[in-house]
């Protein structure tokens, strides 16, 4: 972070020459209209906020091709929702398999708790070893390490975020049944429900297959035996992940700067969420256009599955199309891998490019302030 000290002294009257531009490099690259261009109150409608928006999303992939270990971030969050998706699913074998009564709430709660732990010290991480990076090259283990002197923060801001997440669960789907009014269920069915719905839907065709119910019940029975094995909970513990992973994915979007002012501002917890908020309200056309155009990469990734089975319905008669055969299945769980994959990549470019919308917002502030704050 020495570029920052040095545009420090350059503000507080050390030097009289102005500050380089490229005393901002901290690891990523972030383009001169990136972190200069607009007024300094920002303002998200300005000329060129797509492009730049675009551009952070290029750079976070740019940055992530020169810095393959970065790539552990995407490992690792993924293990973390695996673990997720496990704990979901023990719910369902414990309760219906061996007839224990668990409270549903309280279950939720802790495997939320220790999943956004998780993702939050793994982003805490990614944030710090992009600026301590020589030359193109970080350390994610690094990060990691150093990520550790906030545990605390972490923590809190985890919980913080699992409450928010339960809340929107508890709302979505205990209000409509507590509360059957046509209010209530219209926006029930044109929300949650369509989100609920269209999982139900599109998991149990083909490539996916995931599906509990016959005739697409293929990975939850044991070949020769005649009986289901233990993926049969899974599908439903995979269903609840993806819809808590929609939820917490939209909380991180509206709140992308939290994380970073707590490990690089030094901030306290109501601090960053206040200033999280500040910078949202310069910054949200670009972080949208970034969310966007990382959502659009996701998507024509997810749609291909369509291309798989048309393809697969084109060569396989309909009295069989239910039951692909071994090579098809293979087929399938090569494109769910790859589609997983590339999710997490995207998802791990998101978290760079809002270090870089971070840093340029900050950038902003910081030369348009009267009495600037300097920062980490």
């Amino acid at each position: 972070m020495t570029g920052i000290s040095e545009i420090t002294e350059h503000w507080f009257g050390l030097c009289r020459k102005p500050p380089a531009l490229h005393a901002l490099q901290t690891g990523i690259c972030i383009p001169p209209e990136s972190a200069y261009a607009g007024l300094p109150d920002g303002g998200g409608g300005g000329s060129g906020t797509i492009r730049r928006g675009v551009g952070a999303a290029i750079s976070g992939i740019k940055t992530l091709n020169r810095n393959r270990q970065l790539l552990w971030f995407t490992l690792l969050a993924g293990l973390v929702m695996a673990g997720n998706a496990i704990g979901q699913a023990a719910f369902w074998y414990f309760e219906y398999n061996l007839h224990m009564q668990l409270d549903w709430i309280v279950w939720q709660f802790f495997i939320e708790l220790a999943t956004l732990l998780c993702l939050v010290f793994l982003l805490a991480g990614l944030f710090l070893s992009i600026p301590s990076g020589k030359e193109g090259h970080a350390s994610f283990f690094e990060g990691l390490a150093r990520a550790k002197k906030y545990k605390r923060a972490i923590f809190l801001w985890s919980f913080v975020l699992t409450l928010a997440g339960m809340l929107l669960v508890i709302v979505f789907s205990y209000v409509p049944a507590r509360f059957p009014t046509p209010e209530v269920l219209f926006l029930y069915h044109n929300g949650f429900g369509r989100l609920d719905s269209f999982l139900f839907n599109t998991l149990h065709q083909f490539p996916f297959n995931l599906s509990r119910l016959p005739p697409t019940d293929l990975f939850t029975e044991i070949p020769g035996y005649g009986g289901r094995s233990v993926l049969l909970w899974f599908y439903p513990g995979f269903r609840e992940t993806l819809t808590f992973s929609a939820i917490n994915l939209v909380l991180f979007v509206l709140a992308p700067f939290v994380v970073p002012l707590i490990v690089l501002g030094q901030k306290t917890i109501r601090e960053a969420v206040a200033g999280s908020v500040a910078l949202m309200k310069k910054t949200w056309a670009e972080a949208a256009a970034c969310t966007a155009f990382l959502g659009v990469i996701v998507s024509i990734v997810f749609l291909m599955y369509l291309l798989v089975q048309a393809a697969h319905g084109t060569v396989t008669p309909l009295a069989t199309y239910y039951r692909p055969t071994d090579a098809w299945i293979a087929l399938g769980l090569l494109y769910d891998l790859a589609l997983v994959s590339v999710a997490f990549v995207a998802a791990t470019v998101g978290g760079i490019a809002a270090l870089d919308l971070y840093i340029s917002a900050k950038s902003r502030q910081f030369i348009g302030s009267p009495d600037p704050e300097p920062y980490a």
